[in-house]
């Protein structure tokens, strides 16, 4: 994924052919954090007593179904994302592009928290048919993300 500018609040992206396919990969997997994940404290009280965390729970689901709406959104939207000669045009708005690095970050946190959130990353994990899929999420979700950040950065200083 190349970016190839900013201008007039669209960050526009050139992707390969077979980087567009990995990026609706890393969508369709969406959500990946498993809700239990997300807790108001550390103690050991059960999850269901606590009325505070349940407005956490129900206002995670709530979101998560809205991104799920999100992304259908995007994927059927053919003016963010335009097949070219070339491969495919990604156009993004300020808003897209957050929203699509919080979509990923969920891909990527999740698949390292089904890895076991190993301190050092997906290479402290032994690679077998259980764990590949998810260093593969993690790693690819990643990607996009590097290079997401990478032209949000570059679009702030044009």
């Amino acid at each position: 994924m190349r970016f190839l500018g900013a201008q007039d609040g669209k960050f526009v992206f050139r992707l390969a052919k077979p980087e567009q396919q990995l990026l609706m990969a890393m969508l369709k997997l969406y959500p990946c954090i498993p809700p239990a994940h997300h807790q108001l404290t550390k103690s050991g009280k059960p999850r269901g007593d606590d009325p505070n965390q349940r407005l956490l729970d129900e206002a995670l689901f709530e979101q998560r179904q809205e991104n799920k709406k999100l992304i259908q959104a995007f994927v059927n939207d053919s003016e963010r994302i335009v097949e070219t000669e070339k491969g495919f045009r990604m156009i993004l708005s300020a808003t897209d592009l957050e929203w699509l690095l919080q979509v990923l970050n969920d891909v990527r946190v999740g698949n390292w928290v089904l890895l076991g959130s190993p301190e050092d990353g997906a290479p402290g994990v032994d690679v077998n048919e259980k764990t590949a899929p998810h260093i593969w999420a993690l790693e690819v979700s990643g990607h996009f993300q590097i290079r997401l950040l990478e032209a949000l950065r570059a679009g702030q200083t044009t």
